[in-house]
């Protein structure tokens, strides 16, 4: 084959690679924005104490929703609807985040949690980054470990909706906190790489990984360093 069309096709996937990371990061950060909103009006609307008069209902409903958007996203990865579609998901996503943002700020320090979660997010996402550009073998076996890992995670999670044991939430929280900075290390890897074509995708999957260290994160910082004085 010549040497040019091999230059010239390598050329094209690494420009297609760098669109693909660039417009994540811009859609990532556009994504704040419903995130932000939903979350304000999650407070506004009291959806913690909503979700607490039906601890059950009220999560399983919201899964439900989350499932049913991001299959929408998916489905429509490679059209403006799925923008549209993920950032009505990110919404959405804020109004879950004010329950925990709502439990926090009854905490005295409550301000100081959300924004030290807020600055442990940040540092995870630019290690993990760090370590996506850095790996170069393979990955796809780290991703199936992962699945069956998020799979035993939402199972155990559901679980304790019913079993409300203390210690086995502390033990979950910490374990999403690391799972998903490894799903976030991967997902990061992967598009670096060229693995993923649908800038939707990415965000959705990047989006997912910090949103679940940031919760984790703050619920942990809640347990440990709130103060109720």
């Amino acid at each position: 084959m010549d040497s040019n069309v091999i230059n010239s096709s390598t050329l094209d996937h690494a420009q297609s690679r760098n669109r693909v990371l660039r417009n994540t990061y811009n859609l990532l950060a556009l994504s704040m924005l419903p995130t932000a909103a939903g979350a304000w009006l999650g407070m506004k609307l009291h959806v913690a104490g909503m979700f607490a008069t039906s601890p059950f209902m009220g999560p399983l409903l919201m899964l439900g929703v989350m499932f049913g958007l991001m299959y929408a996203i998916e489905r429509n990865r490679n059209s403006s609807l799925g923008v549209g579609l993920l950032l009505g998901f990110t919404f959405v996503m804020g109004l879950m985040l004010s329950v925990t943002l709502e439990r926090t700020l009854r905490f005295s320090n409550g301000g100081s949690l959300i924004a030290m979660a807020a600055g442990g997010t940040a540092v995870i996402f630019f290690a993990m980054s760090t370590l996506a550009s850095t790996i170069k073998r393979d990955l796809s076996g780290m991703g199936k470990f992962l699945f069956i890992g998020t799979l035993l995670l939402i199972v155990a999670s559901l679980a304790n909706i019913f079993f409300q044991l203390p210690a086995l939430h502390l033990a979950l929280t910490v374990i999403t906190c690391g799972l998903f900075s490894a799903w976030l290390m991967y997902d990061l890897n992967r598009i670096m790489n060229g693995g993923e074509t649908s800038y939707v995708s990415a965000t959705l999957a990047v989006y997912l990984d910090l949103y679940n260290i940031f919760v984790s994160l703050l619920q942990i910082l809640g347990i440990f360093g709130g103060d109720r004085d």
